[in-house]
């Protein structure tokens, strides 16, 4: 069968598989909203704890992912969101960082695994990620035109080449959008993302969902029809 298959490609990667555990989490969180003329302002808390917890890990350099789980893992931040009320009554914006931790301590509990984690304290985990900020608007415009555009910066995510505790260097995307109501039925719109056009490597984690790279600018044309029912 095809499971066997891979269980004996993991074998000859020198894997081993532990049965798996059920994850078990404790969260909290608090928060305030701020009305202030229109605007709002969001401030956020949360911590999560967890046993056993749940990501998964390639086979050698395959696109192969198997499940396991680490003993412990803590999640934790703050996040500060502003959004303002529609200007002019045609364009709203908003603002949001964020400041956040993901580390887990122990050994794999369960599951497929080839690494050995820190006998004492706590290491990253792949989607570590200490800032983020993140902005955009939407505006509507004459002739049934609507824009938003988003901006995106975080300041890079853990560096699984390292030895050492590591961030990979920080990112900045940039997307904007355009769409016309042609008619009733009839809408065209075009999107275009990362128009800075860099090829950035955004992750090289083995574990939770392996490599990825900001792609150059790309960009979509879309021609919507809605049936009457």
């Amino acid at each position: 069968t095809v499971s066997g298959r891979l269980l004996n490609f993991a074998a000859a990667q020198s894997f081993s598989f532990i049965p798996l555990r059920g994850e078990r989490d404790q969260e909290h969180q608090f928060g305030v909203t701020i009305p202030v003329r229109g605007w709002s302002i969001d401030v956020n808390n949360y911590h999560q704890r967890a046993r056993n917890y749940f990501d998964h890990n390639a086979i050698g350099n395959s696109n192969v992912f198997f499940p396991l789980t680490i003993e412990g893992a803590r999640l934790y931040g703050w996040e500060v969101s502003m959004r303002s009320p529609r200007i002019a009554g045609r364009v709203s914006a908003y603002l949001t960082y964020a400041q956040a931790r993901a580390e887990a301590a122990g050994a794999i509990s369960g599951g497929l695994a080839d690494f050995s984690a820190p006998k004492s304290g706590y290491f990253l985990l792949d989607h570590d990620q200490k800032r983020s900020l993140h902005g955009g608007f939407q505006s509507r415009l004459p002739w049934r035109i609507d824009a938003s555009g988003d901006i995106y910066y975080g300041s890079g995510f853990t560096d699984g080449s390292s030895e050492t505790p590591a961030h990979l260097p920080g990112h900045t995307t940039f997307d904007f959008a355009l769409s016309k109501a042609v008619s009733e039925n009839v809408t065209i719109s075009m999107t275009s993302l990362n128009m800075f056009n860099r090829r950035m490597l955004l992750d090289n984690s083995p574990t939770f969902g392996g490599r990825h790279y900001f792609e150059p600018r790309q960009i979509y044309v879309q021609l919507r029809y809605r049936f009457h029912l």
